[in-house]
């Protein structure tokens, strides 16, 4: 009970990432810089005194996998954080949790993986919701449909990083993993805010604060807690109260922003969020039965 009620916190703390990144003032870019550069610099101490040797010894094929992963990783934390200043944090948080529709079509499509009937049907499901909510979106600011897509680009990119992270992480401890990745995220932001011609520095301590925040409570806090959990509990608790992210995001929202969901913003995300959970339940009997 004890360990589950500690995956649940981790869902809470995941849920906060929307929330920082409404009270900062700093380029999205620029806030996914710092979560992932504070992330890399966490870890650093810890991969120099246990897995410097380890990552010495790596391939230089999964060293590259690795830094292809952060770029995703990058593209997904830019998205998703852009994303919330056109839509709410309600539609953001559903739409960019469809990563794992993502990961099922990439998978169908290119790695000839087969897909059971509950699981085609799952997806559609989560479509519908997703155009049902789109449509309610539009019909509050053609902005908000903006940013429903930045939010689904990102989902699309974070379905490439999880790919790349089920084959690689296999051959590596999770902190070489992270601490890699995280690394190579931080530097593509920084190259593209360069490119962009957007300062990185000079936005006030509060911008810092907010990103160590993001760093803590939603890195740390939230999805390291769902790694190590997954050693004590089963895949399909842990799958399933992910799902909490985007409820426990939309209240935080209404309590802090009073941003209340439209009817239909409502009817589409419990649309979509039936069939995560459908598809969850789904992956999840099927490799139990392997």
């Amino acid at each position: 009970m004890e360990k589950k009620a500690i995956v649940l916190l981790g869902v809470l703390g995941v849920s906060f990432s929307a929330i920082f990144v409404k009270y900062t003032t700093a380029p999205p870019a620029v806030i996914a810089l710092y979560r992932m550069f504070f992330a890399a610099a966490g870890l650093l101490p810890v991969v120099w005194i246990k897995c410097r040797d380890e990552i010495r010894q790596l391939e230089k094929r999964t060293v590259l996998m690795c830094f292809l992963s952060g770029v995703f990783l990058a593209c997904h934390f830019a998205l998703y954080f852009q994303s919330l200043a056109y839509t709410s944090i309600a539609s953001s948080t559903v739409l960019v949790d469809t990563e794992v529709f993502f990961v099922a079509i990439i998978s169908i499509l290119f790695m000839k993986e087969k897909i059971s009937r509950v699981g085609r049907i799952s997806i559609l499901l989560t479509f519908a919701g997703s155009v049902i909510l789109a449509l309610g979106d539009r019909s509050a600011s053609s902005n908000a449909v903006y940013g429903d897509i930045l939010a689904v680009s990102g989902a699309f990119f974070v379905a490439l990083y999880t790919l790349i992270g089920r084959a690689e992480r296999k051959k590596m401890t999770t902190t070489s993993y992270t601490f890699l990745v995280y690394a190579a995220s931080s530097v593509t932001l920084a190259l593209y805010c360069l490119a962009a011609g957007i300062p990185v520095t000079g936005y006030g301590a509060k911008n810092y604060l907010l990103g160590m925040g993001l760093t803590l409570c939603c890195t740390f806090f939230g999805h390291s807690v769902f790694s190590w959990s997954l050693k004590y509990l089963s895949p399909s608790f842990v799958s399933t109260a992910k799902l909490g992210e985007p409820v426990f995001a939309t209240i935080l929202g209404i309590i802090l922003f009073r941003q209340m969901p439209a009817q239909q913003q409502v009817v589409g995300g419990v649309i979509i969020l039936a069939g995560l959970y459908l598809y969850t339940c789904c992956e999840n009997r099927k490799g139990a039965s392997i």
